[in-house]
């Protein structure tokens, strides 16, 4: 019998990272399915014009039953929060559990600048980099859209970045728990591209695992 069907959706912005530097080299894909969870950890689009294409794209997997007929619990990591989120709110009832984990923060100004010139700088255009850097707690996502969250049944994590940094702010998953009330903040760690991340491997997979389960 499958476990139960999880999706992993990597972090990066636009040609940054893949799901082999996030899922697979760390070593949370193997520890998942040892658990005995059913994981597909598919790559983002590479270079997308838009956040609607990537949640097309990821909708268009929910649809064709490759996870089975079970809901499925979306993992989110990073920038795929948006990605996650926006996915959870289009497809809810395909969606038994959402974690938005290590959330990269919206609407700081000093952030975004940096971000959008790294866009820019891996090929984007203007127009491409600021429709993906728009948004408020969340890229690409308003705070009312988080906030209808709570009516959509699924039940939703959040998981910080412990240390916090620039990029993926503590302010970011407080504000997440504020718009969600019901949401359930799950034990922090670094990002699993970070090379301190290493020691948490165990800790993220038993507390996925659990999440999912």
């Amino acid at each position: 019998m499958k476990g139960a069907p999880v999706l992993l959706i990597h972090g990066g912005l636009w040609d940054a990272t893949d799901s082999e530097l996030f899922w697979y080299r760390p070593g949370i894909m193997a520890g998942l399915e040892a658990t005995g969870l059913t994981v597909e950890a598919p790559d983002r689009p590479r270079q997308p014009a838009s956040w609607s294409q990537e949640v097309t794209e990821f909708g268009a997997l929910l649809a064709s039953g490759l996870l089975g007929p079970k809901p499925v619990t979306l993992v989110g990591a990073s920038n795929g929060c948006t990605v996650a989120a926006l996915l959870a709110l289009e497809c809810p009832t395909a969606i038994g559990r959402l974690l938005l984990a290590w959330p990269a923060t919206g609407g700081d100004p000093e952030v975004n600048a940096w971000a959008r010139a790294g866009l820019i700088e891996r090929g984007a255009t203007p127009e491409i980099a600021d429709g993906l850097l728009f948004g408020e707690t969340l890229r690409g996502v308003t705070d009312a859209q988080v906030a209808s969250l709570e009516l959509t049944g699924v039940l939703v994590g959040v998981l910080p970045s412990v240390p916090e940094n620039p990029s993926h702010q503590r302010k970011t998953v407080d504000e997440l728990l504020r718009l969600v009330p019901s949401a359930v903040e799950l034990p922090g760690c670094p990002e699993p591209p970070r090379a301190d991340f290493a020691p948490y491997r165990d800790q993220l997979v038993a507390t996925l695992h659990e999440f999912a389960s």
